[in-house]
């Protein structure tokens, strides 16, 4: 037989696993986005322990480099001054007579189902910097956004 036709493993033909990625940029977190880091690390570390078969394990060892990438890099944000929107505020706006509470967190933490979005948002970028009583331009199609109250996260969220 031909050595064209003969296959020395499946191992030649699986696609590669490239490492996932890491968003651009500083990786600036709240305290509770350094806690939720650190929870992720020692639930990857149990997983792994726990885990036998190799394909699966391997997955895990990818998400837990990762992991550990993003806590090595963390760095807190420092808390932005009083009535002023920045990293870990809780910002409640006014947009076309509703009102609505957004917290400005860091890459991992945020949820845009539950109000928590990115500091590198576009909405996020429009509000850091931003004080209660402000009006700030997002985007050409909507009013402008009415900054009503600036506090810091509750811890509890």
């Amino acid at each position: 037989m031909s050595v064209a036709f003969r296959r020395e493993s499946d191992e030649e033909h699986k696609e590669p696993k490239f490492e996932l990625p890491l968003p651009a940029g500083p990786n600036m977190v709240t305290a509770r986005g350094l806690a939720l880091i650190e929870a992720k690390v020692g639930e990857l570390e149990a997983a792994i322990e726990a885990e036998t078969a190799e394909e699966p394990r391997a997955v895990l060892k990818r998400e837990l480099r990762y992991w550990n990438t993003r806590r090595t890099t963390a760095q807190i944000a420092p808390p932005p001054e009083p009535g002023v929107a920045g990293i870990g505020s809780r910002v409640t706006i006014k947009l076309a007579g509703k009102a609505r509470a957004i917290d400005i967190v860091g890459h991992d933490e945020a949820d845009p189902a539950a109000d928590r979005i990115a500091f590198s948002a576009p909405l996020a970028h429009a509000l850091i910097g931003a004080e209660e009583g402000e009006r700030v331009d997002f985007n050409r199609k909507t009013e402008a956004i009415e900054i009503v109250s600036v506090t810091p996260i509750p811890s509890s969220r």
